[in-house]
């Protein structure tokens, strides 16, 4: 795993992330899909806080309702990358092993509801 490198980043027409890896697999991830995963301490909390029954009655807070991009997307030494959000949130630090890991989950749930239309 050490060895898979990004190849290439690039923001789509539809506004996913595309990462190329080195062994020429490609994952798509949507912008929403990265902030919801985000692997910083505080996302992280928060996540396990909201693991138990959701709450209907939550107001969404403003930032929550505007449609979400990425600002920037900066390296992070050779093993990571800082991806600043629309919404103001910079501090998570996206490891590539956390993005291949992500990206081989997303695809394989995206194969599995694929399957089970058919």
């Amino acid at each position: 795993m050490s060895l898979l490198r990004p190849e290439q980043l690039r923001l789509e027409p539809n506004g996913n992330l595309a990462i190329v890896w080195s062994d020429q697999i490609t994952h798509a991830y949507s912008i929403r899909q990265l902030r919801e995963n985000c692997p910083c301490a505080s996302c992280r909390e928060r996540r396990m806080a909201g693991s138990g029954k959701s709450d209907p009655l939550r107001v969404l807070q403003p930032t929550e309702l505007a449609p979400l991009s990425l600002k920037q997307i900066t390296p992070v030494g050779n093993y990571a990358y800082a991806v600043e959000f629309s919404d103001g949130h910079d501090t998570g630090i996206f490891t590539l092993e956390f993005l291949r890991a992500l990206g081989e989950q997303l695809a394989d749930a995206t194969k599995t509801e694929t399957k089970r239309l058919m």
